[in-house]
């Protein structure tokens, strides 16, 4: 078994991703499924998630094991970028300068805001009858 390097969190809305690092050749595993088969034909989120290794070069001397719930699949490709640069940074520190000035060690707070009482939505109002 390999030793674990690091262990990081990233989160995107309501996802979390928990990322374990272990020495191996640069396979990606998510839930256990390759990273393909997690985003299927999601080019956009596949890149998404990968983003972090844009800037770093170390990414086939690592085996990445992600572990990912909660939101959708594009705030989950969120999360899992938002862990990827976290680990980057614990293992090459000199890349922070690139990761934040990319935005990528920067958590995205937006959230779906919560519905109110006496309306139909969170922001909608029922129609306003004068009489």
């Amino acid at each position: 078994m390999n030793s674990v390097s690091c262990i990081t969190a990233g989160r995107r809305k309501n996802a979390v991703a928990r990322i374990k690092i272990s020495d191996g050749s640069g396979k990606i595993i998510i839930n256990n499924k390759t990273i393909d088969e997690y985003f299927g034909g999601l080019e956009r989120l596949k890149k998404t998630a990968l983003k972090p290794f844009d800037f770093w070069n170390g990414v086939r001397d690592y085996d990445f094991y992600v572990n990912v719930k909660g939101g959708g699949i594009s705030g989950q490709a969120g999360a899992i970028s938002h862990s990827l640069a976290r680990a980057i940074l614990k293992l090459n520190e000199p890349s922070k300068a690139v990761l934040k000035k990319e935005g990528l060690l920067t958590r995205d707070p937006r959230m779906v805001e919560r519905k109110k009482p006496g309306r139909p939505k969170a922001r909608k109002r029922f129609q306003f009858s004068k009489r």
